[in-house]
């Protein structure tokens, strides 16, 4: 298969998650995945994105984009925000840390990608976004 990628770009809304889980799965489809494979990688975008709204913006509106490219058999998905940017990555990937535990949110966002996805790169620069990038390959 030729290289082929999408965009997506949407408000950081709570109700876009689902929105944009959706979106990535059905331009992801032409691999043919199996259904697990398609559940792990629709619940890593949703965690992705959840954590741009949650923990990028908070209350304010901003913006989230997707970029979702094919090449081969092999899926690269960035989901990116330009909000809070994170202070200490490290930190945030360990397993049950949040920065939000007033939202009661579990920490685990980032080690649920790293479970169902094959790479997981998270590259963040304080008070101006995050970016990250999550690769698969469907046999």
């Amino acid at each position: 298969m030729q290289k082929n990628s999408m965009r997506l770009e949407f408000l950081s809304k709570s109700i876009n998650e689902g929105f944009a889980r959706v979106a990535v799965a059905s331009f992801i489809s032409i691999l043919d995945p199996t259904i697990d494979t398609l559940a792990d990688i629709k619940t890593a975008v949703s965690e992705a994105v959840t954590n741009s709204i949650i923990h990028g913006y908070g209350h304010e509106d901003g913006k989230v984009i997707i970029e979702c490219t094919i090449e081969n058999s092999d899926i690269e998905i960035k989901v990116m925000d330009e909000g809070n940017g994170i202070k200490n990555i490290e930190l945030a990937m360990e397993p049950l840390y949040t920065s939000r535990p007033d939202l009661e949110r579990s920490g685990m966002g980032f080690t649920v990608m790293e479970t169902f996805m094959d790479e997981l790169k998270v590259e963040s620069e304080y008070e101006k976004g995050t970016c990250v990038v999550m690769r698969k390959h469907i046999n």
